[in-house]
This record gives C-alpha cells, structure tokens and sequence, in this order.
C-alpha cells in the first residue's frame, strides 16, 4: 500500500478515486510498550519525553493501521493527501491520533 502527504504518485496514474478513508488511535501519553511512567518520572524532563515520544509513535503506527485497513476495504491500493492530527483529550494524559486521506486506486 502506497502512503503520501501528496496528492499524487510519481510514476503512478491514479484510475480510481474511491473515497476519504480514515485512521484513529488512542491511548495514555504516559504508557510506552505496556509499562506506565511513574511518578517520580513523571518529574525527569528527559524520561517524560522518552516515554512520551514512545507512546505517540505506537499510537501513530496503531492509526496508519487502520488507515490501510480502510483503505483496502474499499479496494484502494493507495491513500493520497494523507493529513495526521495529534490531540490531547481534555483532562487526561491521553492522545488521540487521527490520520485523513483519499483511497485511490493506482496503475
């Protein structure tokens, strides 16, 4: 499955605009790969954004799954004009990933 930011493939002819697919995620900023940061962690600027940045990854990766799950479900072998959001929900310490495109068939 071809991903882009673009709304076009070099050297690929789109034949087919199927529809916009989507991909969300979420899950807590403060949990990387099953462990939680702690407390005291929590206060260690480096070790926050370790975490931090872990957790965001995998939750990334969670929402292009779903995205190319979409996608093929609709016959798509391509997602143009890809768009990701990353949120915060209100009064939590979790993240919200939402990826938007266009499933396309491509030659």
């Amino acid at each position: 499955m071809i991903l882009t930011t673009t709304n076009n493939i070099e050297n690929f002819k789109i034949v087919d605009y199927l529809g916009i697919v989507t991909g969300t995620a979420y899950d807590s900023s403060y949990s990387a790969n099953g462990s939680k940061l702690s407390f005291k962690d929590m206060f260690s600027m480096s070790k926050y954004y370790e975490k931090y940045s872990l957790a965001l990854e995998g939750i990334k990766e969670k929402a292009f799954q779903n995205l190319k799950d979409n996608a093929i479900k609709l016959g798509a072998n391509a997602v143009v004009g890809i768009q990701l959001d990353v949120e915060p929900l209100a009064n939590s310490s979790t993240l919200l990933v939402s990826i938007t495109g266009t499933a396309v068939k491509v030659k």
